[in-house]
């Protein structure tokens, strides 16, 4: 954004980090809700504090001028904005730092660098916006290679064709969500995906993690967008024809999609986009019991009406973030072709037959500019957009404020809930962390949700990163043990690939391995996100 200065440490613009009354309203809160919690502010050291030496590496002269030995770009380019890489960066401890950072400008740079790092051993980290939280941008690689290339994708970001006949673009993979949408919307198109790192993310990162959007149902993966990828490996150059749809084998765009850059460099994707939605529908459902609000929101997910938001945010998610004393749906919907009155209608009646109230009356719109939100969901909207500021200025403060998710079928819900709510309770309790677990749906699908949990605790100053390393081993296979994913959007990394190789069939696991030794022979893509390094360490 112009006139922004992008955070290294920490998440978002430096300008619009908390400050002033939103600091001193965050504190007082917290202080209500955790009463003994040490909420003494820490401040982020100086780069020149972190004794970040000269990189191992030179690059050819040929690679000169897209490469970057800048220590404070290095300093940025290793790590994601996990709350542990936040922390880490607060605490002048961040111990993966790439040698060099490069920023192609055309896929024949891309190619030129990934075989130079072939030949010279060197490992290579692909990075888009840099909002990994499951460390997937974190050079931890060993030391098994002469060093690190973070391989820098934003300077690649252009929208170089669009078919309005398919209603498609071809769009480079390092262009970050806003600029894309600014791309589209002369003429009249969206992509319509976006995640809450809408701002900061590129589309090749959401294409290599699988990521998920902002929107609940029907089209919620970045999967149900994509026509078509172009992807750079060391072995060569995969292209997937554009198809509406094939039945011809394995999938090509399903090998990469999710695999990180561990296989592959995504430069460019034919992606399917939307006309901008013109009518628009919203309301705040309250529900005595959160039970009530689950089997509502199953019988919605279960009705064919696809609503764009069906966000059911428990009561201790909705008191700290929209202000209410009940569970909340914030349900919405829109469409580019027709009113929705009638499907807004046909929502709330399904509400209502669940014990669902309303304190203010549905909001319609008819304007491709204006959102129809109530004001509990204006609440909720302000509060989503803040939360990673606000996760940041807690993490300063010796809070552990964290999130992870997961999708589950309906019949496992109540069952992983509890799982969940139980071990995150008890490793809390004996890392000597209090706190509070909360839950809120961010999609829904017929056949189940995928609920998003988050864990709000009084640490240790010092202690922060060890105590949520705990918490989040005894969640994550509280998940695996209850039949759930490790993930639903959130992608593998380095951080779930215990929890992943458990999930995921051995042979599978076997087989993609050997399709890396096939693309990346030397293994220098990515080592230790998504599958093991080819070299042992």
């Amino acid at each position: 954004m112009k006139g922004r200065t992008r955070s290294w440490w920490g998440w978002g613009n430096v300008e619009d980090a908390v400050s002033g009354s939103e600091r001193e309203q965050l504190t007082r809160r917290t202080a209500e809700m955790l009463p003994r919690a040490d909420l003494t502010v820490h401040e982020a050291p100086p780069v020149e504090a972190f004794g970040v030496g000269v990189g191992r590496i030179k690059a050819p002269d040929s690679l000169a001028a897209i490469v970057s030995a800048d220590v404070r770009d290095r300093l940025a380019h290793s790590h994601g904005q996990a709350f542990r890489d936040v922390v880490r960066a607060l605490l002048g401890t961040l111990p993966h730092v790439p040698d060099l950072v490069a920023r192609p400008t055309s896929e024949s740079q891309v190619v030129h660098v990934l075989d130079w790092c072939h030949d010279a051993n060197i490992a290579v980290v692909p990075f888009g916006g840099g909002t990994s939280v499951v460390g997937g941008v974190e050079p931890r690689v060993g030391d098994q290679y002469t060093g690190v290339v973070s391989l820098d994708l934003t300077s690649m970001d252009q929208v170089l064709e669009v078919d309005a006949t398919s209603r498609a673009a071809l769009v480079q993979a390092g262009v970050l969500g806003p600029h894309l949408e600014e791309q589209l919307r002369p003429q009249g198109y969206t992509l319509r995906f976006f995640p809450q790192s809408f701002e900061f993310s590129s589309l090749g990162g959401w294409l290599a993690t699988r990521a998920g959007g902002h929107f609940a149902t029907r089209l919620t993966h970045i999967d149900d967008l994509t026509e078509s990828l172009r992807v750079v490996t060391p072995a060569g150059v995969v292209e997937s024809r554009r198809l509406p749809g094939s039945g011809a084998g394995p999938s090509p765009d399903r090998m990469f999609l999710g695999s990180e850059g561990s296989l592959g460099v995504i430069t460019q994707a034919w992606v399917r986009l939307q006309d901008r939605p013109r009518w628009r529908a919203g309301a705040s459902v309250g529900f005595a019991q959160y039970d009530a609000g689950v089997r509502a929101v199953r019988a919605l997910s279960q009705s064919g009406l696809d609503p764009a938001n069906c966000r059911l945010l428990d009561p201790m998610e909705a008191f700290i973030n929209a202000g209410a004393a009940t569970a909340v749906l914030v349900l919405g919907f829109e469409s580019a072709d027709h009113p929705v009155d009638v499907w807004m209608e046909r929502a709330l009646e399904l509400c209502r037959d669940h014990g669902g109230t309303l304190d203010e009356p549905p909001r319609y719109t008819e304007s491709s500019g204006r959102a129809a939100r109530t004001a509990a969901a204006d609440t909720w909207r302000s509060s989503f957009v803040r939360m990673p500021y606000q996760r940041d200025a807690l993490a300063a403060q010796g809070m552990i404020v964290e999130t992870f998710e997961t999708a589950c079928t309906w019949d496992r819900f109540d069952a992983v809930r509890a799982a969940v709510n139980d071990a995150a309770q008890d490793a809390m309790r004996q890392v000597g962390a209090e706190g509070v677990v909360t839950c809120r749906f961010t999609h829904v699908y017929p056949d189940g949700p995928a609920p998003y949990f988050g864990i709000y605790a009084a640490g240790r100053w010092g202690r922060t990163v060890e105590q949520w390393d705990e918490i989040k081993q005894a969640v994550s296979q509280a998940l695996i043990t209850a039949g759930a994913t490790i993930t639903h959007h959130h992608a593998v990394g380095r951080d779930h690939r215990p929890w992943y190789d458990q999930q995921r069939p051995d042979l599978f696991a076997a087989a993609l391995q050997a399709g890396k030794k096939v693309l990346d022979p030397a293994g220098i893509l990515n080592p230790g996100a998504v599958m093991d390094p080819l070299r042992a360490p």
